[in-house]
């Protein structure tokens, strides 16, 4: 069953940001929503992920999954450490143990396994988003909400991250809706790459990450 927006508007006092906006997203997929900043691709995101509702419209099937969010911000709880953090959406979800290997390897795959016992006043932005990444991937949902998540990363750190996480997704096909408006990040991890502009928010081009000369059509768009 597809995760849908049907005919959705949504407005700001009088300014109109969605306006019978339509969006279809295959489960176990991963969907980037691309444009440049300030064109109702947050506005969006948060609609699906039930933090906005819309003024009109439907929204399908996303109330059913279990959503992790990664937001532009970093969200880490500031009385825990690393560890704690990334422990917290764990608990009751698995076993003891369990869930304290899991936390360690998601951990390690964001580079921070020195700064486990390590408070959040203790970290620099780009340390605290990298945790609040390593919460999102530890939660063991069915649809993962990011917004800019490696804006704040240097690009090794950020294309190590983007690797581990295709090779995470690989294992367990979580669904996966990325905002961004970084063209490297869309095509390294976008399947379905949705070039979003204008204001009301509408969809330019969809593009398929497997074609190469879209691919090189797109990025032209953003030179």
């Amino acid at each position: 069953m597809s995760l849908e927006l049907q005919s959705v508007s949504k407005s700001f006092g009088e300014r109109s940001i969605l306006n019978g906006f339509n969006l279809s997203v295959l489960p176990g997929s991963i969907t980037c929503l691309f444009g440049p900043s300030g064109c109702g691709k947050t506005t969006l995101l948060n609609i699906m992920g039930g933090i906005l509702a819309p003024d009109s419209g439907h929204v399908s099937g996303f109330a059913e999954e279990r959503i992790s969010y990664i937001f532009q911000e970093t969200r880490i709880l500031p009385w825990k450490t690393v560890l704690g953090n990334v422990l917290f959406p764990l608990m009751d979800k698995m076993p003891k143990e369990e869930a304290l290997e899991h936390a360690h390897s998601v951990i390690r795959m964001v580079g921070l396994e020195k700064e486990e016992k390590l408070f959040p006043s203790q970290l620099s932005g780009g340390m605290k988003q990298r945790v609040s990444i390593a919460r999102a991937f530890a939660f063991p949902g069915t649809l993962i909400l990011m917004d800019e998540a490696f804006q704040s990363l240097d690009n090794t750190l950020k294309y190590n991250i983007l690797n581990s996480f295709l090779e995470i997704w690989k294992r367990d096909r979580r669904t996966v809706i990325f905002v961004t408006h970084d063209s490297e990040e869309a095509l390294l991890l976008g399947q379905q790459i949705i070039l979003l502009g204008d204001t009301p928010l509408r969809i330019l081009k969809t593009v398929a990450a497997d074609d190469e000369r879209r691919r090189e059509l797109l990025i032209s768009k953003q030179l």
